[in-house]
């Protein structure tokens, strides 16, 4: 798949197959759009082109970043996950449109004639049946049909019942990793939901009771990170090493109060050092809440519990 970042970049295509949206997560809902997409190419023997944006249109039009509100726009992916989804999905041409406030100006019909026929050449268009575009979202199916013979191409719209078949939404996702349901969202999503962070120095505490973590700082802020409690994960080094793990999201109350939210976790049989690296969790299954115990010895003993529930989370 080739990534362009900037329209300009764009080369001349013939017969272009479009379709365009945010994609957060490329679910299970997005990939039905993605299979259309690839199968009128293949038809039709012209490349599937996606159009996608960032950063997300509600960082530019929503508050500011500081505000309250945009704690609901947490993010299924980061912009480098969504291309590697994307890819997946026989794509052939991404195009990363900047998402400015002036290219949130743009009426319908600027949309299309500077976008999809100047910039992308688009012959063949397929659109969710809830795609808009243009200046406060005027544009939609209904615009499109009454223009598609003015502009020159084809257009396709996947309908309602289609999408909603799976009963999935980007939305519907957040809520279920909100509340750790990850058994939800990997069956939404088709894939277990990942984190990425870099492995940063913590306390240590875990190597002195024999379980010793690594401890992840996300870079992207607007990532989701599901609800805290003890999951079992995949977890792959920057290597690219795949290895069972059991994760740790909360604020540690065996250990003190008033601590910080940590994500931390135990690579069972692993002794390498992951310090500086980049180390990304899959999401396999939730094992239990976070709780408090009374001291090390048994916050211990629930560990061997929890190592041995992951275990078989995980079909070892």
């Amino acid at each position: 798949m080739v990534v362009i970042t900037d329209p300009a970049d764009f080369p001349a295509l013939a017969n272009a197959v479009v379709t365009s949206g945010t994609f957060d997560g490329v679910h299970r809902g997005h990939q039905r759009i993605l299979a259309r997409l690839r199968q009128v190419a293949d038809a039709v023997g012209g490349p599937a082109v996606v159009i996608t944006y960032w950063p997300h249109p509600r960082l530019v039009l929503g508050p500011p970043p500081s505000h309250p509100e945009l704690l609901e726009l947490q993010l299924l992916n980061t912009l480098e996950e969504r291309i590697a989804r994307l890819a997946e999905f026989g794509v052939d041409y991404l195009l990363v449109m900047p998402f400015t406030r002036e290219f949130a100006s743009w009426s319908s019909e600027q949309y299309v004639q500077e976008l999809l026929l100047k910039t992308v050449g688009t012959k063949h268009l397929v659109i969710g049946y809830d795609h808009r575009f243009g200046k406060n979202r005027e544009g939609g199916f209904d615009y499109l049909i009454q223009h598609a013979a003015r502009y020159g191409f084809t257009l396709e719209e996947i309908p309602r019942q289609d999408v909603d078949a799976v009963g999935v939404s980007s939305t519907r996702i957040r809520r279920a990793l909100r509340g750790g349901d990850v058994a939800t969202a990997t069956a939404y999503l088709g894939y277990h939901y990942p984190v990425t962070g870099l492995v940063v120095t913590g306390q240590q505490l875990g190597r002195t009771i024999g379980y010793p973590t690594a401890n992840l700082d996300v870079p992207e802020k607007l990532k989701l990170v599901p609800a805290q409690g003890i999951y079992a994960v995949w977890a792959t080094t920057a290597a690219g090493t795949r290895h069972p793990g059991m994760l740790s999201i909360g604020v540690r109350p065996t250990i003190g109060e008033g601590l910080a939210q940590t994500i931390e976790v135990n690579l069972l049989d692993y002794n390498g050092d992951l310090y500086g690296q980049l180390l990304t969790l899959e999401f396999v299954a939730w094992l239990r809440g976070e709780e408090k115990y009374d001291g090390l010895a048994a916050l211990t003993a629930q560990l061997a519990l929890d190592a041995l529930a992951t275990r078989a989370a995980l079909g070892l």
